[in-house]
């Protein structure tokens, strides 16, 4: 028997030796995991069995070799809601939770919301766990992705379709009150400065958008234009080193109002909203 104060610490400085961002709590979640409980819940763990500790060091060597935490234990904490996630599909980060809570709070009863490139479902189900009364869609290019997407967005109510963005919601042109897309947005030659999680396991059709980054955000400008109704309004992701490209990418058609930047809660550019002119 190994105790789970000296297991933790031990895979905790084995991960990070390995290069992870956070050795930590990724220890912590992957012992819950093994032991089918919950990270606040290890504290009433004294002592771990053989058979759970030789499982624990085989997640433990998969981690260290940077698959996804969430690959690991087939589970995304989005908001208030758990995602499906595994290979085949990007699995969402909590700063796109800031995009979410965006159009949340735009969000209302009756409100036509429309989630593009939503690969897991992630955006489209907080929306509608937390404003159940909204009138959510939500398109998906990937065959891969979109199964997940199926999967998570089962039961909710969200109009879930198989589909190219750029093409997407014919049926909806001009009746869209609030957009949010977390499109690819790594430029082709930012290669090797992308995390090896993503890089390694995430679809690069949910990474990369041409030389600059900026192809799919010019894109969804023009789709955004079409869907929205005169006063809705649009809000995406981007790289950090994007606070000033993607929204200029808005600023220069003239069809937008109130263009401005947020930053994440570590300061770093990270979405933009705009308002289509009336």
């Amino acid at each position: 028997m190994r105790t789970r104060r000296e297991l933790l610490r031990e895979a905790a400085a084995h991960l990070h030796r390995a290069g992870v961002a956070s050795p930590e709590h990724d220890a912590a979640e992957l012992l819950a995991h093994v032991l089918g409980t919950t990270r606040g819940q290890l504290v009433l763990v004294e002592e771990v069995a053989p058979s759970a500790v030789d499982a624990y060091a085989a997640l433990l060597a998969r981690r260290a070799a940077r698959e996804p935490l969430q690959h690991l234990t087939g589970v995304a904490h989005f908001r208030h809601v758990e995602l499906a996630v595994g290979p085949g599909v990007f699995t969402p980060r909590p700063e796109t939770e800031l995009l979410a809570g965006w159009a949340i709070d735009r969000a209302g009863d009756g409100s036509v919301v429309v989630d593009l490139c939503t690969g897991s479902g992630a955006i489209a189900k907080a929306v509608k766990d937390e404003v159940p009364g909204a009138d959510v869609h939500a398109v998906e290019l990937s065959e891969d992705a979109l199964a997940w997407a199926e999967r998570n967005l089962a039961g909710t109510g969200v109009d879930l379709r198989h589909g190219d963005f750029a093409t997407a919601f014919d049926d909806l042109v001009g009746t869209v009150d609030v957009i949010a897309c977390n499109p690819p947005y790594v430029p082709l030659e930012a290669w090797e400065s992308v995390a090896p999680e993503a890089r390694d396991h995430d679809p690069h059709l949910a990474l990369f958008s041409g030389a600059d980054g900026l192809d799919a955000i010019r894109v969804l400008e023009r789709r955004a234009a079409e869907l929205l109704r005169p006063g809705g309004v649009v809000g995406f992701e981007h790289a950090d080193v994007q606070g000033e490209s993607a929204p200029a990418v808005f600023a220069a058609t003239g069809r937008w109002t109130d263009v401005r930047d947020h930053a994440d809660l570590a300061g770093r550019a990270r979405f933009t909203t705009a308002r289509l002119a009336r």
